[in-house]
């Protein structure tokens, strides 16, 4: 056998039994008569040490020509440690080494394998292999594999069966771009890789499998952002003769087991907000509620003077940020140029100094007295050595504006702690969304999603008022997860598929198969998909999912590490009936 034991098991109690590791050397310490070698494995690092008074000459030639991340196994007894480290936990033992065989040799490696390293993402990225065995990645790796398994464990235990749906299907134009497959033996036919098993989870409600989950690969072909990668994982999962309430209570109860299993936090019920009210609260529809700052609308007492820029606006609010007085006139000037940022488009931002003797200082003294900057600050619930921000325009940007800024000064405040969780149910979506450049509504989840009971009459007169019966699971500014009870009758599918500007014959051509299996008994269902790296990250006290994937593409799109996409030769693209113009 290659080892008796990993780099991280032995401790003081197994002083003097004689055991046999293997790994990767960390570092050597030659001393010419004694060397030091570290022992790096997925466990841990164990101290090696070969001393020419105990150890054969052989070993000590070997040990002598060790580099780093060289592949050994070493025998040994285990002895106690003379400088003993109380930072690693086998740091009260070492191993004399009485045999050493290599295993294999290395290049130098072009960045240190250290928790804090010298390389640069680009570099550690195109050797990812090397990058995996440094510890913060392999811990995050583990992280991720303990949260899956805690989710199978739970769906498992309240009767949901996994099964595994096709990642070669049929493209649909609706969302976003597929990821499409040449059919060799279908001369101009092609595949598509899966934004989400959909329709199949559906297919399988209607079959009789009325508890769904699937950990599943996902692709889409849009432009990438650090939380965002062009497949990811889905934790899929379908019930059937279900009502919303049923669903969001058997999710809340997954995400607070895994609050609980993952991380030793309990929280109580989940709080609920209505899309619109999180969007008149904090200016979108996943909002970080582990701290304040809630936006106060400000039109019925900002836009009765002669300040034009508040007067024209369809929206004026504003935010009160604690302890803000405290902020030098440069620093809110500033400001005032990162929400002027082409990033955030905001044309300027008012303030108001919230003194501590209850006087007020704006910048817009000339147009408002004490009285009407009192009632802006009992607006956004302002305190004594506050700073107001107010930002003014059309409702959706101003929102989306204030937002940005909202959560950028939670970020320098030090306010979105990551130990800190803070899970909330968004409900009541609108069913349809207005798309400006085809002039039409699209749904704002999918068409399959079922309007709120009694609102299916509202699309012939009301279509932008019609709420969903969709949900999303928000946690510390995150969505998590989003789903929907879906439409299970043919006949209200076909006038949704209508709202939508699909003609019945693209509505076949597409859809057809479910439309078919909506005639033979659907039950009324609904699910919920979460997005597992994002998930996992945030309950790792982070953000950035490609830290928790193990071979992450970069912002391009692209794997670098194995040079992808890339071109495929001619007897390739001939074989599949394609031809490249180049």
């Amino acid at each position: 056998m290659y080892r008796t034991h990993t780099n991280g098991e032995l401790r003081s109690t197994d002083i003097n039994k004689e055991v046999t590791l293997a790994g990767w050397v960390q570092k050597t310490r030659d001393k010419g008569f004694m060397t030091w070698v570290d022992l790096r494995d997925r466990y841990g690092v164990t101290q090696l040490i070969f001393d020419e008074d105990r150890s054969p000459e052989a070993v000590m030639k070997t040990a002598s020509s060790l580099g780093r991340e060289f592949v050994i196994q070493v025998t040994g007894t285990v002895i106690e440690r003379e400088s003993k480290n109380p930072n690693m936990p086998t740091g009260d033992i070492e191993i004399l080494v009485s045999e050493i065989i290599v295993l294999n040799t290395s290049l130098t490696p072009p960045f240190t394998i250290e928790t804090e390293t010298d390389g640069g993402e680009d570099i550690r990225m195109k050797y990812r292999y090397i990058d995996i065995r440094r510890k913060p990645v392999r811990d995050n790796l583990v992280f991720r594999h303990k949260v899956t398994m805690a989710v199978r464990n739970y769906l498992s235990s309240k009767d949901f069966v996994e099964i595994e749906t096709p990642y070669l299907i049929k493209s649909t134009p609706e969302g976003a771009r597929d990821f499409v497959v040449p059919s060799r033996m279908n001369e101009g036919q092609f595949y598509a890789l899966p934004q989400s098993p959909q329709t199949f989870k559906q297919l399988l409600m209607i079959g009789g499998m009325d508890k769904y989950f699937q950990i599943v690969k996902c692709f889409r072909d849009e432009d990438l952002r650090a939380d965002r990668q062009p497949e990811f994982t889905q934790i899929d999962c379908e019930m059937a003769f279900v009502e919303q309430e049923d669903i969001l209570n058997t999710f809340e109860g997954l995400t607070r087991h895994l609050l609980k299993e993952i991380n030793g936090v309990e929280v109580g019920a989940f709080p609920r907000m209505t899309f619109d009210e999180a969007m008149k609260r904090y200016g979108n529809d996943k909002p970080d509620i582990r701290f304040g700052m809630e936006f106060g609308e400000l039109n019925e007492v900002a836009q009765h003077k002669d300040f034009n820029v508040f007067n024209s606006a369809e929206l004026v609010v504003g935010i009160a940020v604690p302890g803000g007085n405290s902020y030098s006139r440069k620093e809110i000037d500033k400001l005032i140029d990162w929400v002027k940022r082409p990033q955030v488009g905001a044309k300027g931002m008012v303030y108001v100094r919230c003194n501590e003797d209850g006087s007020y200082k704006s910048s817009v003294d000339k147009f408002y007295d004490q009285e009407d900057l009192a009632k802006w600050a009992e607006s956004t619930d302002a305190k004594s050595g506050d700073l107001i921000c107010v930002l003014s325009g059309e409702t959706n940007k101003t929102r989306a504006q204030l937002s940005a800024l909202r959560m950028e000064l939670a970020e320098r405040m030090g306010l979105r702690k990551a130990n800190v969780f803070a899970p909330l149910w968004v409900i009541d979506f609108p069913l349809l969304e207005w798309d400006e450049e085809t002039e039409r509504f699209h749904a704002m989840h999918h068409p399959f999603t079922s309007p709120k009971p009694g609102q299916m009459e509202l699309l012939k007169t009301e279509p932008g008022n019609v709420k969903a019966n969709a949900y999303d699971l928000v946690m510390n500014g995150n969505e998590i997860g989003g789903g929907s009870i879906r439409i299970h009758d043919r006949a209200i599918q076909s006038k949704m598929f209508d709202y939508l500007g699909f003609t019945p014959e693209e509505a076949k051509a597409q859809f057809g198969f479910l439309m078919e299996a909506f005639e033979y008994g659907a039950p009324p269902h609904g699910g919920i998909a979460f997005g597992l790296d994002r998930l996992v990250a945030i309950l790792g006290g982070q953000e950035t999912i490609r830290d928790f994937i193990a071979f992450p593409k970069n912002n391009s799109g692209r794997d670098v590490m194995i040079d992808a996409p890339a071109p495929i030769d001619q007897e390739q693209l001939k074989e599949l009936n394609l031809k490249l113009d180049l």
